[in-house]
């Protein structure tokens, strides 16, 4: 069976059926065991998630409820195997038992880790194929279909994070396969959705330079300076300043790269998500 986290809330059936659950509390709660699978979820992180500061007195009751129409649904509308626990109550809370597999966010993680190791590794071809599929698995925003409450929201951000960071590594693989060219419609679009992303406007810059669309290469420059300035009052970093130069004036041997506008340094690993969202 397989828990869809990355778009609206669904269960995919071991027969392939897929199911979409039709309360909102009771998914809420799942979802929140889902970003920590195998791992115990306290009943008072469970309530912080379903009421915030101010849970009713009768929130525990109300959660243990839910928790036996999650059980009942499960069995009911047979999406795993007969006999199979998927929800078990472990002290002090519950705890989902499932396969990293069964999860999008997880097999999302594993393939963008596994996609930075090989690009580190030097093998880019491979790091592009993974990160393709990784990003593939984004049907739209995380659990768009369901109320989040201040745990859910910690996961949501660390998701919509490391598909930035996905989407800096394949444009950065596809560079290093000589693919630059290829990406500017990516990074035309990139620039759009995430207008403060320094990095993302260097690669466009760089792409259209480095295939000889000069004029382009310099209306991104501005467009990019003008958008820092409005919004922020800031001017581009030192290194997008040099890359205007090189625009501007570039040797005739010069073959441009994006070594100067290279990944983010940090190349931060992907962190499981339990370690990025508050306990109760």
């Amino acid at each position: 069976m397989r828990f869809n986290l990355i778009g609206p809330f669904e269960i995919v059936a071991d027969d392939g059926r897929t199911y979409v659950p039709s309360t909102p509390k009771v998914c809420q709660a799942l979802a929140l065991l889902l970003t920590r699978p195998n791992e115990i979820v306290t009943a008072d992180s469970l309530i912080q998630e379903l009421w915030g500061q101010k849970p009713p007195r009768s929130a525990l009751t109300t959660l243990q409820t839910y928790i036996y129409h999650a059980r009942r649904m499960f069995v009911g509308e047979e999406l795993a195997a007969a006999g199979r626990t998927l929800l078990a109550t472990r002290a002090p809370g519950y705890v989902i038992q499932v396969d990293d597999t069964e999860v999008d966010i997880k097999v999302f993680e594993q393939l963008i880790a596994r996609g930075h190791s090989e690009l580190q590794d030097g093998d880019p071809e491979s790091a592009v194929h993974h990160l393709n599929q990784a990003l593939g698995l984004w049907r739209g925003p995380v659990l768009s279909s369901i109320p989040s409450g201040d745990l859910l929201a910690g996961s949501i951000a660390h998701l919509d994070e490391l598909r930035i960071r996905a989407l800096e590594l394949r444009i950065e693989g596809q560079t290093r396969l000589g693919r630059q060219r290829e990406s500017i419609p990516e990074l035309r679009l990139l620039v759009h959705a995430y207008p403060l992303n320094e990095w993302f406007h260097g690669q466009l810059i760089s792409a259209l330079h480095g295939s000889g669309r000069r004029a382009e290469a310099l209306q991104a420059y501005q467009n990019l300076y003008r958008i820092l300035n409005d919004e922020l009052g800031l001017e581009p970093s030192p290194e997008l300043q040099r890359l205007q130069r090189e625009v501007l004036n570039p040797e005739p041997s010069e073959v441009t790269s994006l070594s100067r506008v290279t990944a983010p340094r940090d190349a931060r690993a992907v962190t499981p998500l339990w370690m990025t969202s508050m306990t109760g």
